[in-house]
């Protein structure tokens, strides 16, 4: 039985994965977030809630022991968390990460879209992103970056996906999407592996968002 610690659990895409692996596999999870109260109807079988910050580092340590795969669906200054999470999950031997974050990491946009994010985000925010996942793609864990085009609430499954190296496609993408390929990888966990993966609904390029 797969063990998943879930960091961010009142995140919308960590709640839609949690749905779904327990509606799909027979996974315990562990629901890490800053206030706990925020969850509702906790499956006392199958789900352990932790109240804790990823930034403090011993609730977090504590809370990884054990777990097979951990979600990062977080927000804020992520080069600490980053650098939390890595370091955790090397003293407690845990190897598969899979962690949400944004496009624009390698400047691999096409290049209206890239100057566009640029601005937009700031140079000071997208500078954070990268550093915390160079942290990840510099350690020894199974890593998956998932790097999400704008996200939207739309009902639907509908992605494409794009290697590193590779110039992304597309602007947009559903939480629902990203959900999906997360518990694709959380059903088969070599999937994927030591990856950074951009992913956008198809026929949504352009130079700025497209909410096709």
């Amino acid at each position: 039985m797969m063990k998943i610690l879930i960091l961010g659990a009142h995140g919308q895409i960590a709640q839609l994965v949690r749905t779904r692996l327990l509606a799909e596999t027979n996974a315990t999870l562990t629901l890490y977030l800053r206030q706990a109260t925020r969850l509702n109807a906790v499956d006392a079988q199958r789900e352990t809630v932790v109240e804790g910050d990823v930034n403090d580092y011993a609730t977090l340590k504590a809370a990884m022991a054990g777990q097979d795969l951990v979600l990062a669906d977080l927000g804020g200054t992520f080069e600490p968390m980053a650098k939390n999470i890595v370091q955790a999950m090397e003293e407690t031997g845990v190897k598969r990460l899979l962690y949400i974050t944004g496009l624009g990491l390698y400047h691999e946009l096409p290049a209206k879209f890239d100057a566009w994010l640029e601005r937009s985000i700031g140079h000071a925010v997208m500078e954070d992103t990268r550093r915390a996942a160079k942290i990840i793609e510099d350690s020894p864990l199974d890593y998956t970056i998932i790097r999400a085009g704008y996200m939207t609430n739309k009902d639907e499954i509908d992605y494409e996906l794009t290697e590193k190296g590779e110039t992304f496609k597309g602007t947009t993408i559903s939480r629902q999407s990203i959900a999906d390929l997360i518990v694709k990888i959380a059903k088969n966990p070599a999937l994927h592996s030591r990856s950074s993966l951009g992913i956008a609904k198809a026929g949504t390029d352009g130079d700025t968002p497209v909410y096709a």
